[in-house]
């Protein structure tokens, strides 16, 4: 990865001027269809869940443990990618549903919606892959960058990041506190408890719904449900991690200084978000599990177009991209993750282990036709 691309000024903004005309074109073609997509897709979820639970009642029937396992894991995927990481977005505002709101909406996990959407919407978003800024860089406990000081506790960072899979949900609860600030001051004490409170609120009514209500409702299936439950929740947390990794750290993502930021127009913000994201290769289903952040790099250009929009204009903006001589990095899920993977493993240990810094520019825009 590098922190290295400088683009030339006029065409950074065309390049930035198409990309506003197919956000628009968007944007002025909303209507019910959408509607209908993100109603229906929160039904099939709801059914799932319903279904999922009530298999798991009768686990006493090994099918029925499995099938409801599969089901619920499928429901909680659905809730927290598609639906969830998409709705706080404020994707779906513009239908003005209360319930379908990003000021309404509490998702089914260990991180606060409003807590969420500052580091992650605000943060993340704005200062995508920028290092200094972006606190989702190795999510402040994995080295994924040469750029990154290397320590001696990088070396056991494959085990954490395996850890970090499983615990996914508890591990961004806890990462969005911005803990680390408050030795340095630059961050208030009584904020981060009033914050800590918070999350500790939703950790434990998650906790009791998932591991002590429903198991108690199925009486003497208590541990069988406890324990699809909990595989549920992991199996969410695993593919979770899979999927925001590769969107961000294989190879072809870029890391970013903050010199890169300095008098930054739109044209260059959105070159910083397509140089800083990665897409993944699959079909229709994969899409939908994965929040359509499968098309990360059109998630990262238009965060507040709904997500069922980004499947129809990844064509114009890979067109785009070779248009301009700008590169649309994707590839299958398996190649992502191992990229991820071999990074992981790389950067764990001493040395650079990737382009440096001092590197001359490595992509300049071209004029298009």
């Amino acid at each position: 990865m590098s922190a290295t691309f400088h683009p030339a000024s006029a065409d950074t903004e065309r390049f930035g001027r198409e990309l506003d005309k197919i956000r628009d074109e968007v944007l002025a073609s909303l209507g019910e269809r959408d509607a209908a997509y993100i109603r229906g897709l929160i039904a099939v979820q709801r059914k799932l869940e319903l279904g999922g639970r009530a298999l798991l009642f009768a686990s006493w029937l090994p099918p029925a443990w499995a099938v409801g396992t599969a089901a619920l894991a499928a429901a909680k995927i659905l809730e927290n990618m598609e639906i969830g990481h998409n709705v706080l977005h404020g994707q779906w505002d513009w239908m003005r549903d209360p319930k379908i709101h990003s000021t309404t909406w509490e998702w089914d996990t260990a991180s606060p919606a409003d807590q969420w959407k500052h580091s992650h919407n605000f943060v993340h978003h704005t200062w995508t892959n920028v290092l200094g800024k972006d606190r989702d860089i190795g999510y402040s406990v994995v080295r994924i960058s040469p750029e990154q000081r290397w320590h001696p506790i990088y070396l056991a960072q494959p085990f954490y990041n395996a850890l970090l899979a499983l615990f996914f949900e508890y591990g961004i609860a806890i990462y969005d506190l911005e803990l680390e600030r408050i030795p340095s001051g630059r961050k208030d004490p009584k904020e981060a408890l009033a914050q800590l409170r918070a999350v500790a609120a939703k950790i434990r009514r998650q906790i009791v719904k998932d591991y002590v209500a429903f198991p108690l409702l199925a009486g003497p299936a208590f541990l069988p449900v406890l324990l699809g439950n909990l595989t549920a929740n992991m199996a969410r947390n695993v593919w979770a991690h899979t999927i925001i990794f590769c969107g961000h750290f294989p190879e072809g993502a870029e890391v970013f200084t903050e010199d890169r930021l300095e008098n930054e127009t739109r044209g260059e913000w959105y070159v910083r978000q397509l140089l800083g994201s990665c897409n993944i290769d699959g079909g229709r289903l994969l899409h939908i599990m994965s929040g359509n952040l499968s098309h990360q790099i059109e998630h990262h250009l238009f965060p507040d177009l709904p997500s069922n929009r980004y499947a129809e204009i990844a064509p114009r903006v890979r067109a785009l991209c070779e248009r301009f001589g700008l590169p649309y990095t994707s590839g299958s899920l398996a190649r992502q993750a191992g990229s991820v993977w071999k990074r992981v493993l790389r950067m764990a240990l001493p040395g650079p282990g990737g382009p440096s810094a001092a590197e001359p520019p490595a992509r300049m825009l071209k004029a298009a036709a």
